[in-house]
Parts: C-alpha cells; structure tokens; sequence
C-alpha cells in the first residue's frame, strides 16, 4: 500500500500555525513511508472563500518548504461529483430531504434546553410520505439533505495518536446535514464532513491526519465510508497547539498566520523545526535542532502526545538564533536586504552587496529574529551617532581624548584599513601613548559606536571605514571631550 495523505485547508482565512503543523506531520508522515502529499483546497464556502488567501496558503506551504506531490485540487471544482454521490445515497434511502424552517428547529432546540437535554434534530422529517414532501414544497420550502444516523450505532477506531475510540451514534446530533438548502428535487452544496469524505475517497487517502477538535467528525464521517462501502483510512487526532494559560492559540494571543512569524524575522528552518516540536518529541530528547528530511527518517505517531502542546515563544526564539547563528553571510543578507530597506537604510544591494556581507557577518552570531538587525546594524547606514551616558563617561575618561586622536593621526596617514591594519594602529597607539589597550579600545566602542556594548569592534571599524564614517566620528568624540 502506498501512503497516501493530505493537508485540505480552507481559503478562508491565512495559513494558520496549527493548519502549517498538521500539513508538517502530514508531510513528515509521507516522507517516512515513501508515500504521497496531496494539496486539496476546500473553497465550497464561496461566500468567505477568497483568492488571496488561497494564494496564501500555498506560498506559506512553499515557504515551509513542505512541497506537494499532487494538487492543488480545489473542491469547488467537483461539485458536479458531490451532487452525484448526494444523489447515490438518496437513491439508497440512506438520505432524505429534511423540509423544517429555522424557526422549527430554533423551537425544537428551546425545548430541548427547557428539559436540559443536548440540542439535536429529532429526525422528524425521516419518514416523510411523498404527499408530505410535495405540500411542504408547495409552501416554497427549500430543503436540506439529511444522512441517515442510527442513535443505537457504535462507531468505533483505533486512532494512531489516542488509541482506541468509540461514539455512539445518539451522541452525534441526530441525522446530519450534508448539503445546503436548493429547491425542491435538487442538490444544494455540499458540507464539509460529506464533501471531504467523497474527496477522501476518489483520491484515495489512507491515512487521515488532523487536529483532535475532528474527533467528532471523524465517528460522522466513518459512517459515510461505510454508506458507501468504501476502505475507511486510518486516522490520527494530534493535539491542539495551546497559548500560556492552556487555552487553543488564538488571534488573541497575537500571531498566529504563518506569514505574521516570518515578518516578526523567524526563518522557515526554524518554524518547521519548531513546530515538529509541538506535540511530537525525537527519539534522542536532547537533539532539538534538525532538517525536515533528518525529522522523516524518524517520524512516528507513537511519539505525538495526547496533550496540547503549549505554544513557547522564548523556545521558538532560540531555535531561531541557532538557524541564524550558523546561516552563511550570502543567505543571512539576502533575508537582512528587505528589513533594512523597510528601515529606509540607504544603500544598493547589488553594488554594496560585498559590504552588506560584511554587516551581515558582524551581527550574525548577536540574531535572534531577522527584525533584530534593523537595531543593531543603524549605526553602519548612518553618518550621525548619538553616545549613550556609558559612552559619554567613557570620553571623558583620562587618557581618552589622546589616544582617540592617535587613531586619528594614523588614519590621516593613509593607512588602508583592513582588520590586520586596524590592530597594528591599536599596538602603535598603546605604545606612543604609554596607555593599556583597554582604554584604546573602549575608547574607540564609544567614538565610533556611541554605545559600549555591540557587535565586534575591529570588524565593525572596517565597515565603518568603508563608508568614511570612522574619521567624521572619531573628530566629533575628540571635540565632545571637555
């Protein structure tokens, strides 16, 4: 047998962090047992339904680097399918047309609540006679098509996360609804836990691998497998991701579209590695950091847990540092260019690109998130500099205002700076100044800085050479000396 699964998001909305999970163990899963990753798009709803976010998902997928085998296939070009298959099971008299009014059943279910029972349809119109049929219709009723549900029925699965589950069939609501209100004698459009279980079928999904707010759905659309004596795959219900107070993570909690994590500077190794993370933990607990393809080689739903996995900010950051950490300057730069230019840093990115490298190179180890950058790398785009009150104390430090003056007179001398140069200058300066090196140094953080804490200093004196920017600054921190 051939795997075979699928990630089936709704285009009503941005591609959402636990939809980007389910579609990464859905991958994973794939990859382990050499089978195949089907896109579906479920856009019947064409009333929220829109491009953009269909557009969306599918560059955030591509993002991720979580890439399809087949797909994307859209239901909304299959609806000929659906009313065939609505049509099979009416045939069967497994589905009946259902006449009430909202009004009925917002009636039916108050009474319900009156007698503290769960609200339910109480299959009232099951077993309408033709001449019942045709009088509703004669009012202008439009009716919905119901599937049949035996209250006395045990629906039961062996779930690869949570083990063996059973639903009785009287706690599913009563017959359910699988295609929207049209006019008398036809079809309207089809419902999610009918559509997905056609689509489930003709593309022949053996394992079916989704968040466990589904478990309800999944006992329902069992039961259509069954209508249409059909293989029923296998299913996995993985655990929701979780905010800080154990609640499922939400708009409220601030991010949550795969897009809003890239903009805040997270790069896409990093969620993906993260999110494997989220409810499922590797063989060797001390090895956090892997690739998608290491990840495949080990993939298991024996080791999804049953529990929600929290959502971890400080843990997403560090696994993030680590990527970018160890990222080559070229990549690293390539990511930097778009947040310096949203910063209206001035510079071109093919001409200055060697010396974009080099900034890139110098602040790389210091990243947390990409957005980092636009604070600690200004002061390379910018020819004015403002000391922070430790930088201002040091200037004003004894000794400061000759040995700033010394490095000076030795870049006056046309020495071309380089990082060898740069030390040569700092010894020449200790010894003609009869200073500790110390004192040069921190002197020189603070001149060409303004601050006493940042990125290594020789390499960042190059940069600054590069653009001229040193000598203007080491002059104005001389005349700032009192």
């Amino acid at each position: 047998m051939t795997v075979r699964v699928r990630i089936a998001p709704s285009p009503t909305g941005n591609l959402h962090i636990g939809t980007a999970r389910t579609a990464v163990f859905n991958w994973l899963f794939a990859r382990h047992h050499g089978g195949q990753f089907i896109l579906r798009i479920e856009d019947t709803d064409t009333e929220r339904s829109r491009e953009e976010y269909t557009q969306n998902i599918l560059d955030g997928l591509t993002w991720l680097g979580l890439n399809w085998d087949e797909g994307p296939i859209f239901q909304s070009h299959r609806l000929d399918v659906y009313r065939q298959r609505v049509q099979d099971l009416l045939d069967k008299g497994l589905a009946y047309y259902c006449y009430c009014s909202e009004e009925e059943l917002d009636a039916m279910r108050e009474a319900q609540k009156a007698r503290n029972e769960a609200p339910r349809y109480d299959n009232r119109h099951r077993n309408l006679t033709p001449e019942q049929q045709a009088a509703f219709a004669a009012e202008g009723r439009r009716p919905v098509i119901r599937f049949k549900i035996e209250d006395d029925r045990e629906i039961v699965w062996d779930d690869m996360v949570r083990g063996h589950m059973s639903w009785r069939g009287s706690d599913l609501g009563g017959d359910m609804v699988i295609a929207r209100a049209a006019q008398a004698g036809d079809i309207g459009q089809p419902l999610y836990n009918f559509a997905v279980v056609v689509d489930d079928m003709d593309m022949q999904i053996t394992h079916v691998i989704r968040g466990e707010d589904h478990i309800a759905n999944t006992a329902k659309q069992i039961l259509l497998y069954e209508a249409y004596e059909a293989t029923v795959p296998e299913f996995a219900h993985t655990p929701l991701i979780l905010n800080a107070e154990g609640r499922k993570l939400s708009k409220r909690d601030g991010v949550t579209s795969i897009f809003d994590f890239k903009e805040m500077g997270f790069v896409a190794e990093a969620m993906v590695n993260y999110m494997t993370l989220l409810g499922w933990s590797p063989p060797d607990s001390t090895q956090e950091l892997f690739t998608l393809e290491e990840v495949a080689q080990q993939f298991g739903f024996e080791r999804v847990n049953k529990a929600g996995a929290k959502f971890d900010w400080a843990k997403l950051d560090w696994i993030n540092s680590q990527y970018l950490h160890a990222m080559p300057a070229k990549k690293l730069t390539d990511l930097l260019i778009p947040y310096w230019q949203a910063a209206g840093y001035e510079f071109d990115p093919i001409s200055d690109r060697v010396w974009l490298e080099k900034i890139a190179s110098v602040i790389g180890p210091s990243l947390t998130r990409l957005k980092d950058a636009v604070e600690m790398s200004w002061l390379y785009f910018t020819n004015s500099l403002t000391y922070s009150d430790d930088a201002t104390h040091q200037l004003q430090q004894e000794g400061s205002k000759a040995v700033l003056e010394g490095v000076l007179a030795a870049l006056n001398n046309g020495t071309e700076l380089t990082e060898a140069s740069s030390q040569e200058i700092i010894k020449h300066v200790v010894k003609e100044k009869n200073v500790k090196k110390g004192l040069v140094m921190r002197s020189l953080r603070a001149a060409l800085t303004g601050d006493m804490q940042g990125p290594d200093l020789i390499q960042s004196w190059v940069i600054l050479h590069q653009r001229q920017f040193d000598k203007p600054r080491l002059e104005s921190a001389i005349a700032t000396v009192h």
